[in-house]
């Protein structure tokens, strides 16, 4: 294996436990790969504002480094905070979604700053709340500030109906956007080529490393892009079955059993690695 000088790592259910915590081995394995010159990308679905407590706890905020937040809509780097690039649905988009959701029945969200803006009250939005501790807002007029454009549209659901209208957004904005479930329950909709995978070719571009010198970990569907681009991606033991088939590597240890931290301490930092 070449040497590995970039680690992009998802958050949820793979760097985190269940209980949304970063175990103090997994914290000191990340440091310790960032000590011998690995640059160390987190990559989420989650808004800046829901992940910048996982960098300050991680101590990313003051070293070099990368956030890639909204699914790879937005890139900043670690330690200056500054905007690397973003991308956003343009306005017109944004309505189409919006309206061929609302005409299903279904709401739909988006989040600026640290707070989560909703078309209308629903159990899976509360939810995704608990998760992200982001405040939520129900918008009276949520199609204006839709029509100003976003980075990312949320349109949560009963998974089985969700389906139906997946179809439907491919059928009239196949190639205008970028589509995939991040959980069963959410359906996510990001600008046309965005996605974990480009943004991170794009930092490694930036550092002047070949994908082959990137690791990238993931567990679902929206990190299917970086682990297929990465030329070493690893599929958590605990992730999506369709994930695990296309990684080069099944973590042993699940989540809750720091699979990251396995990882690390056998891959990168082993004195056996090549």
């Amino acid at each position: 294996m070449k040497s590995i000088r970039l680690l992009a790592l998802d958050l949820d259910d793979t760097l985190l436990r269940s209980d949304l915590t970063i175990s103090y081995r997994t914290r000191n394995a990340i440091k310790r790969t960032e000590s011998v010159g690995i640059t160390v990308v987190l990559a989420s679905a989650r808004a800046p504002a829901a992940l910048d407590r996982f960098a300050r706890h991680l101590g990313m905020h003051k070293r070099p480094g990368y956030i890639i937040s909204n699914n790879g809509a937005l890139i900043q780097e670690s330690g200056s905070g500054k905007t690397v690039h973003e991308t956003r649905i343009s306005p017109e988009i944004a309505l189409v979604v919006c309206d061929l959701a609302d005409a299903e029945g279904f709401p739909v969200q988006l989040y600026e700053d640290d707070i989560m803006y909703v078309s209308r009250h629903n159990e899976y939005t509360a939810y995704d709340q608990r998760i992200t501790g982001l405040r939520q807002v129900v918008v009276e007029n949520f199609r204006a500030m839709v029509g100003q454009g976003c980075f990312k549209l949320h349109i949560p659901g009963d998974p089985q109906l969700l389906s139906h209208l997946e179809n439907l957004l491919r059928v009239y904005l196949g190639n205008d956007i970028t589509l995939f479930t991040t959980r069963p329950y959410f359906l996510e909709i990001l600008p046309a080529g965005t996605n974990k995978g480009t943004a991170l070719a794009r930092i490694a571009q930036i550092q002047g490393i070949d994908p082959e010198a990137c690791m990238a970990i993931g567990d679902s569907m929206n990190d299917e892009t970086m682990i297929r681009w990465a030329g070493f991606g690893v599929a958590m033991i605990n992730g999506d079955e369709r994930i695990k088939s296309v990684a080069r590597l099944v973590t042993d240890h699940s989540n809750d059993d720091e699979g990251v931290a396995e990882i690390i301490d056998t891959y990168l930092l082993s004195k056996e690695t090549s």
